[in-house]
Formats: structure tokens, sequence, C-alpha cells
């Protein structure tokens, strides 16, 4: 079964590139617009990987991810951070906010899905 991927992202340009670029390698995608809806759809149904925009409207994505490790069941889940201003200290805040990883944006397409792929290798999918 294809991993499932769920990406938190408000801007609609950036969500519509992410899914399409996830879909067109199999991937089942779903979708959130806020940090709060991100974390119902996570609590409900556990995503293989998660995409989450850093600058998102209400909470931010680094306030939701520290909500979602402090969950013991979440423990293990894979959380990409999209941020659009990489700046000197962002990948230090992102890590210590509990993401395994983060991406600039835009999404450099060429990187994208080996980025993706990486994260996912190792983890039981299905």
């Amino acid at each position: 079964m294809p991993a499932e991927i769920l990406i938190i992202e408000d801007n609609p340009l950036n969500m519509e590139l992410a899914r399409d670029l996830l879909e067109s390698r199999g991937y089942r995608v779903r979708e959130a617009v806020t940090a709060l809806e991100g974390i119902q759809a996570i609590r409900a149904n556990q995503p293989d990987l998660v995409l989450m925009d850093i600058q998102l409207p209400g909470m931010d994505g680094l306030t939701a991810t520290r909500i979602l490790r402090e969950d013991e069941n979440l423990k293990d889940l894979i959380i990409i951070a999209l941020t659009a201003h990489a700046m000197k200290g962002d990948e230090q805040k992102v890590m210590e906010a509990g993401c395994n990883g983060y991406m600039s944006k835009p999404i450099d397409t060429r990187l994208f899905h080996a980025m993706i792929a990486r994260f996912l290798q190792g983890k039981q999918v299905g």
C-alpha cells in the first residue's frame, strides 16, 4: 500500500504543487489548511509522513509540531517542516520543535521526491 502523506499548508498554490508531486509518485495525499485541522486529522488517522508549513494562520507549524510530540502515540510520526524563510537558525528552531527535517519553499521539484523517499525509508508503510 502506498504511503499516506498529510500536507498542512494554507497557500493553495503550494498545496497544489505538493499534492501533484506526491500523487504523481503514487502516494495517498490528505490535506489540511490550518494547524488545528492538521492535528485533528493526524489524531483521527495517523499518516506515514506530514509536510508541515511553518507559517500557518492562527497556530504556527512549530507550535503544532510541539503539541504532536507531546502525544506518546505520535512520537515516531515523521514531520517535515516547509519554510519559505530559510534563514540562519531556522533549521535549529525546526529541529528543536521536533521536526525530522525541513524543506524550503518554493519546493525544489528536482529534490522533492528523493527527500520524501529518504524520510520514508525504513518506515513500515501501510
